[in-house]
């Protein structure tokens, strides 16, 4: 599945929405109609992805060069509010509702080309795109969100045709996850986490809990060993929210192993092989009754090896300004950029107002002075009415939104997470 056209993350943070000045202001829902094609070979503003940064940006760009001077490229059909992965895996919520037509979430009035880019020349301000076609711009917005790599898992994606594994970063495997959920029956539940960039470190975990939840509430709890096996040797980057989650992993009696990274599936088997990153080359197989895969991720391959890429293949831009190092006219946002912060729908809520005042300036030859700290957000689900809300900087200190202490878990917060923040998503972000 291309990332493309996917909402970066399962977090989306309140302090943007609530409390940040120009957000509160709802914009009228408009209808728009897909252009399959581009009519002109020649924008002002082209973005490329039409995820929650490129969409974000193009309707920011309609209102500062008009509606016909933006075009979005975007070849996914369907917009998806990724966040609600988490409680669709769990069972509180429908997939459909994470699901819009492409079109009716692209801002009226700017083109989208549905094809996809397959080649940059900043040098000389084009892209190219699919059948050889060449689109020119003055400005150049890339947002192509991050891939996914289920294939560098042996056994995977195959693997999801057998019962009992699911994965909730992917449209086609997060109903499976509430299948395998609802079928355990006694025997070891394994959540994994990747040894790569992912996208909301969160969310390999939040499913963990809700499964816990689950089967306590259904008396399965007693029979079911869960695990969480993790690549990375902490169970989150920020001490007073990280500290918070041991606590409950230690009250509800989850084993928790660092270094470990999932290497290989065998589905038929219900087998999950570990390698120890502290004994390269070593592996364990652990028999599963229930497996969650967040599977490895990195760059879309088309800014591998790419001019405006970095040596490990993001966009490489300034982390304060979101302008790229090399090309002034080529701006970088969310998950596709090498910006040292946490991947998520927060980030890119956070990032699209750093990134609009940035490119008013450098439109009228000045230089950006907004500056991007960092901020990013994530609503840790640990149950069915409970969440931990985390937000941090780029130096892991906690950038909090309310007044209370957000490392407990809270009612308030989950409510905010499942119902308040898609309606903020659609109807405001996205506008």
């Amino acid at each position: 599945m291309s990332a493309i056209g996917v909402v970066s993350c399962s977090c989306l943070c309140p302090g943007m929405w609530l409390l940040k000045p120009g957000m509160q202001k709802m914009s009228t829902l408009g209808l728009h109609t897909a252009a399959r094609c581009a009519a002109k070979d020649y924008f002002e503003v082209l973005v490329l992805g039409g995820g929650a940064g490129g969409i974000a940006m193009s309707a920011r760009m309609k209102r500062k060069v008009g509606a016909g001077n933006v075009a979005v490229v975007e070849p996914s059909e369907t917009h998806y509010y990724q966040p609600l992965w988490t409680l669709v895996g769990g069972g509180a919520k429908q997939l459909a509702a994470s699901a819009r037509p492409t079109g009716s979430v692209v801002p009226k009035g700017v083109q989208w080309i549905k094809s996809r880019v397959t080649a940059f020349d900043p040098d000389k301000n084009c892209v190219w795109l699919e059948n050889d076609t060449k689109v020119s711009y003055k400005y150049l917005i890339i947002a192509l969100g991050i891939s996914l790599h289920y294939e560098k898992i042996k056994g995977l994606p195959e693997g999801f045709d057998h019962p009992k594994i699911g994965s909730n970063y992917s449209v086609h495997t997060v109903e499976k996850t509430w299948r395998a959920i609802q079928d355990f029956k006694e025997g070891n539940a394994i959540f994994t986490f990747p040894n790569t960039p992912v996208k909301c470190a969160g969310a390999p975990q939040k499913i963990m809990y809700l499964s816990e939840a689950y089967w306590r509430k259904t008396g399965k709890r007693s029979k079911a060993n869960i695990m969480f096996n993790t690549s990375l040797g902490a169970i989150f980057g920020v001490k007073k929210y990280a500290d918070a989650l041991l606590e409950i992993i230690k009250e509800r009696n989850i084993a928790l192993n660092f270094k470990r990274n999932l290497v290989e599936v065998r589905a038929d088997k219900q087998e999950a092989v570990f390698e120890n990153l502290d004994k390269p080359g070593v592996t364990e197989v652990h028999q599963y009754e229930m497996l969650h895969v967040t599977p490895p991720m990195g760059p879309p391959d088309v800014l591998i090896n790419s001019p405006v890429s970095d040596q490990s293949g993001w966009v490489d831009v300034d982390k304060e300004t979101l302008q790229h190092k090399k090309y002034p006219n080529v701006f970088g946002i969310g998950d596709c950029t090498n910006l040292p912060t946490s991947k998520t729908a927060a980030a890119v809520a956070a990032q699209s107002g750093v990134l609009d005042q940035t490119l008013s300036l450098v439109m009228k030859n000045q230089l950006p002075t907004k500056k991007y700290d960092g901020y990013t957000s994530c609503p840790l689900v640990t149950g069915y009415n409970k969440v931990i809300l985390a937000e941090f900087d780029y130096n892991a200190q906690p950038l909090e939104t309310f007044p209370i202490d957000q490392g407990k878990e809270r009612i308030t917060m989950f409510h905010m997470k499942a119902d308040m923040m898609p309606f903020l998503y659609w109807n405001m972000l996205l506008k």
